[in-house]
């Protein structure tokens, strides 16, 4: 593969305070890194409240409307009333419970590294309704939980992993977690058979 086309990305992956519980971390660990994936940080703790809801803000007032409008879309589909005013309450709810969720417990924190490391990570971590997602994915093979069962419990959906959305979001994201200093640039041999033309160093 030329190396102009290679898109080397970082990308983040937080597994959640319910995948640290259910003893997934190395199960989830394994599957990035069997697809070729290089883990380039990782760190283990208990995030605080406001650690958890800067990362969640990153897309500012705008965030709390969109993901509120979402959430009022989906009671309407119920054939319910949404219970707020507006979006923006509606997302504030959310962002609150979401913030919750996130700092409840131990998380693992890591950056993954690859060509095109964020289509490729949110393509094997599954859509973020567990229900709904496809099996052979992690969400879809390692738990259970849905809107509907959330909402009743007036609760964030459990889904295991957070995995950044876009190449923006990664670089915006990885800052709250990381250091510079914590993030590492190392050589990888298994890089030489996924990236490298002639493959070459592999006879003697």
């Amino acid at each position: 593969m030329p190396r102009e086309y290679i898109k080397k990305e970082k990308t983040l992956v937080i597994i959640k305070p319910d995948g640290v519980q259910r003893t997934l971390i190395g199960e989830i660990i394994r599957r990035y890194e069997r697809v070729g994936l290089k883990l380039v940080g990782m760190k283990l703790l208990v995030p605080a409240p406001e650690q958890a809801k800067a990362h969640y803000m990153i897309g500012g007032e705008e965030w709390l409307e969109t993901v509120g409008k979402k959430a009022s879309a989906a009671y309407e589909k119920k054939g319910e009333v949404s219970p707020f005013k507006t979006y923006r309450e509606n997302g504030i709810a959310i962002l609150e419970a979401n913030m919750k969720y996130l700092s409840s417990g131990p998380v693992v924190a890591m950056v993954w590294e690859g060509h095109e490391a964020v289509t490729l990570v949110r393509k094997l971590t599954g859509g973020t309704e567990p229900r709904s997602t496809d099996v052979g994915t992690i969400r879809g093979d390692y738990t259970l939980d849905s809107y509907g069962l959330a909402d009743s419990a007036n609760r964030s959906i459990r889904n295991i992993i957070h995995a950044s959305g876009l190449q923006e979001e990664a670089e915006k994201e990885i800052p709250i977690w990381f250091k510079k200093e914590e993030i590492f640039d190392y050589r990888l041999i298994a890089e030489q058979i996924l990236y490298d033309v002639n493959l070459d160093g592999i006879l003697e």
